[in-house]
């Protein structure tokens, strides 16, 4: 049966009860159909379940700094400085098996190890380890919370970024940020309560970055994210054409308002309503977005922390700002995607360059929170889809060496409201290819994620084709150990 003939039938029995029982078998019947299932609970006013939160949050809103291309953990985070006594030598079969390498480097006659060519320092109070080419995270480095004991099972940059996103490595289900739009609604009505944004890396183009990612799956569409453009106007058609007033615009968008509300009650697709409340939000945002880009009122001090791309649309620290100013109006999950991580080859020239674009403006994000008041309420997201292999990938040298993909261990780190500063939770063995304390995985993270705006991940379900589903699936749980 297709969607039209599922609608007809619908249609056909609604008809059939409101005529026979008086109405009460339509409100039975509404139960059955896609996308209604939410509105046989009651939402508050910003739009959320009235009996949500299910506990008390720790913070309000969550800013992702996703990485992609999968950051190495050898360059940036998990030093092993006996590696060097290793250079060159052929990584154990034992520890690194022929089954888990790629296609991309498992036609290579040999597989000699290769430790970082970069240097590593610890730093603040907490003592933790970084790579040189982050000097300005190093300056907040007691604010962050390091988990080098991420690991997930896709070992391709789009099945486990899929699954950093959606909980599942098959394309289709809710994004992380439509779960929580969906369960915790907004802030501020004038804004959307889920907001993407992208950058690409110096020098990379990157991985393909579709807008699944922040997709509604079979969630109902209002509760996607938006994504603001890297060029020019950030939303299209955020200003109204010449010749026409913001008293026509509001009386045409009542009129198809109410020419669409016909159409949704009488053929009961959510769809339609959908396309009802997003009309209402692109005219409340014509007044909210403009301000929202407008620096104008920011200190000079502060837009310059952020570096020297800030006020360059579409650049990463164009982006902090803004998710910096999104934070602050009431957005409640914020993404920033940033394009070209992946080092198959020139793995210590790429790492240099990405930590360019992104050490400072990230710094200056955490330090921009931290002194408005709003780190302690704001939880910080900063990783990849997965991390990358202590063996070289083509050619090595003491300077130069690639690195393929590395789902098995890895590192995250978190900061802001109800997460330990300055603490390093989990361990990998001597050469970062396996978890050997704590570890962490892709589910535990949105559970945990999950767990701090005040929603358990096992309740927060939605029915859809004969079953519930949820952001971590069949499995997840909470990291309470690096919680305050």
């Amino acid at each position: 049966m297709n969607f039209t003939q599922a609608l007809s039938l619908a249609h056909s029995r609604r008809a059939f009860l409101e005529k026979t029982t008086l109405g009460l078998g339509s409100i039975a019947l509404a139960g059955l159909l896609r996308g209604e299932e939410d509105k046989l609970r009651p939402r508050n006013a910003v739009g959320g379940f009235s009996d949500m939160p299910h506990h008390q949050p720790k913070v309000k809103r969550v800013i992702y700094l996703f990485q992609s291309g999968g950051p190495s953990q050898h360059d940036l985070f998990d030093y092993k400085p006996k590696l060097h006594e290793e250079f060159g030598k052929e990584v154990p079969k034992s520890v690194y098996p022929d089954e888990r390498k790629t296609t991309m480097t498992s036609g290579q006659a040999s597989f000699p190890v290769a430790p970082t060519a970069l240097k590593f320092k610890r730093h603040g109070a907490s003592g933790i380890e970084l790579g040189e080419t982050m000097p300005h995270l190093a300056k907040v480095a007691d604010d962050i919370c390091v988990i080098k004991s991420m690991h997930g099972e896709a070992i391709n940059h789009d099945p486990a970024a899929t699954c950093f996103q959606t909980g599942s490595v098959i394309p289709g289900r809710p994004s992380i940020g439509s779960w929580v739009s969906y369960g915790l609604g907004s802030d501020n009505s004038d804004l959307p309560a889920y907001v993407a944004l992208t950058s690409n890396g110096t020098g990379k183009t990157g991985q393909p970055l579709y807008d699944r990612l922040w997709g509604s799956g079979f969630l109902p569409g209002r509760f996607q994210g938006v994504k603001f453009r890297g060029q020019g106007d950030p939303i299209l058609d955020l200003y109204d054409p010449a010749g026409v007033t913001r008293s026509q615009r509001r009386r045409m968008l009542d009129t198809l308002g109410k020419l669409n509300q016909t159409q949704a009650d009488h053929y009961a697709d959510p769809d339609i309503r959908t396309r009802i409340a997003q009309y209402e939000l692109a005219y409340r945002m014509q007044t909210s977005v403009p301000d929202l880009i407008d620096f104008t009122s920011e200190s000079k001090s502060v837009v310059d922390s952020y570096g020297l791309e800030v006020r360059k649309v579409g650049k990463y620290a164009y982006n902090c700002l803004l998710a910096r100013r999104l934070a602050e109006r009431g957005v409640r999950f914020i993404q920033l995607f940033h394009r070209g991580w992946d080092a198959h080859g020139g793995a210590p020239g790429n790492v240099r360059r990405q930590c360019k674009d992104t050490d400072q403006p990230t710094s200056a994000l955490l330090a921009d929170l931290k002194q408005r008041g709003m780190l302690e309420d704001t939880l910080v997201v900063w990783g990849g889809e997965f991390g990358r292999t202590v063996y070289c990938q083509g050619k090595l040298t003491s300077t130069n060496y690639g690195r393929d993909h590395h789902p098995n261990c890895f590192t995250y780190w978190l900061a802001g409201g109800g997460v330990k500063a300055g603490f390093s939770y989990g361990r990998t063995d001597d050469y970062s290819v396996n978890v050997v304390e704590n570890p962490v995985h892709v589910h535990d993270l949105q559970a945990t994620i999950l767990h701090l705006l005040g929603i358990d991940h096992e309740q927060l379900t939605y029915r859809y084709q004969g079953r519930y589903f949820r952001l971590t699936d069949v499995h997840g749980k909470v990291v309470r150990d690096i919680l305050t």
